[in-house]
Parts: structure tokens; C-alpha cells; sequence
């Protein structure tokens, strides 16, 4: 099986929460960094994290990374990478990113130049001189630190913080990945009382039942 490269934003503070989740999935070569957590996995470990982190904000997979300190080689950095392998003939794939203490500084002119790329490749792949991007939607972050660019696609959609049992929102919610991260750093494990007698909209209880429902040891 192909090895891939996954990233999983979180919040900061809760880099080793996520990873700690991680490799209770069993996921590989697991390491914490600011704001991310890195692993490498499968192609069907992509739902897997996708349906059972509660830390992660979203799973983003890692097609490459390579200098690129002008807009020349982030053109053909991009290119190169094997986009037709994840994103079909018909597929939508639209940029977004940021980018840090790089020669790089001007966002909308590296989604300009990641999307044209991705477009050359694609086309000359699917032998297209425009591609028609009437289909599923691919989403593409970029991520350009210290002239050093890292592609990825976006396999979450929506947040993973929007649980989805909210029935309608409320003024000032405590963001769901937080609650949960509150929740694993109390050693909660389903077995004993748990009392939040500031709870709000209920989000802390909800994320602690879940934890106690998918029987996620801490």
C-alpha cells in the first residue's frame, strides 16, 4: 500500500492531545508541531481520522513540499506533484493558503500561480486546453514558510469542530475541538460523574458523552 502524508490542524495547546489521539488509531511516525500534527497512513486512514478525531480541525493530505523562494518554482513545484492521482477530469479546485516569513508574501498572487499550475497539469493529463470544473469540489491549501512550499487537498469539507447536532447556534459557543481537548485533559473516561454547572449550550457534557460513547482512553 502507498504510504501518504497527512496534516491535521488544531488549536494551539492542543497539538499533543491530537496526537496522542493519533496513535491510539494506530497512525505512524506521529509528531506534534505548532498548530499541526503530522502522520503518515494509508489511503483508508483518511476516514478513519476524519470520523474519529475530536482534537484535529480538519485532515489535510500532504502531496508535496519543496523550496520555493520565486514564483518560478512554485510554478513548477506545483506542477510536478501527481495532482491527476486525487483530482478527476471534472473536478473543482480552488486555492486558498498563507504565507509566512517567505519572499512570497503576496497571497492571491500564489493561489494565482498554484492554480495555474495545478490547471497545466491537469490539462495536459486529461488533454484539455480548459478544464470545465463542473464537478465535486477539491479544495486546495498551500502552506509557504520560510520559502519552503507544502500542497495539500483539503479531505475534511467542513470543519471538524461542526459535530453536526447542534440544531441551531447559539450566541458565543465554546468551539467543539476545544471542548473535547478540555474534556481529554481532565482524564474524563466515561466511568464517573461529570458535572459542568456552567454549561452553556451544553457543548462540554455533549463532547464528554461522545468520548465516553466511543470509548476513547485517556
Amino acid at each position: 500500500m502507498r504510504q501518504l502524508q497527512f496534516s491535521i490542524p488544531t488549536l494551539f495547546g492542543l497539538e499533543g492531545l491530537c496526537a496522542d489521539e493519533m496513535r491510539r488509531l494506530g497512525l505512524p511516525q506521529v509528531r506534534a508541531e505548532n498548530g499541526r500534527v503530522l502522520c503518515s497512513g494509508e489511503a483508508a486512514d483518511l476516514p478513519r481520522l476524519n470520523l474519529n478525531l475530536r482534537t484535529g480541525e480538519r485532515v489535510l493530505l500532504v502531496l508535496g513540499s519543496f523550496p520555493a523562494s520565486d514564483f518560478d518554482a512554485l510554478f513548477e513545484g506545483t506542477k510536478a506533484l501527481p495532482w491527476e492521482e486525487f483530482i478527476p477530469r471534472e473536478g473543482q479546485f480552488p486555492v486558498k493558503g498563507h504565507s509566512l516569513n517567505s519572499a512570497l508574501h503576496s497571497v492571491p498572487a500564489c493561489q494565482s500561480i498554484v492554480k495555474k499550475a495545478i490547471a497545466a497539469r491537469l490539462g495536459g493529463k486529461y488533454h484539455l486546453n480548459t478544464l470545465p470544473e463542473t464537478g465535486a469540489l477539491y479544495q486546495v491549501q498551500f502552506s509557504i514558510m520560510g520559502d519552503i512550499a507544502t500542497l495539500m487537498l483539503d479531505t475534511s469539507g467542513a470543519g471538524l469542530h461542526k459535530r453536526g447536532y447542534r440544531a441551531q447556534g447559539v450566541a458565543a459557543p465554546l468551539r467543539e475541538t476545544l471542548a473535547a481537548g478540555m474534556v481529554l485533559l481532565s482524564r474524563y473516561r466515561g466511568r464517573d460523574p461529570l458535572c459542568d454547572p456552567f454549561c452553556g449550550s451544553g457543548t462540554i457534557p455533549i463532547e464528554a458523552a461522545l468520548i465516553a460513547k466511543t470509548g476513547l482512553q485517556v
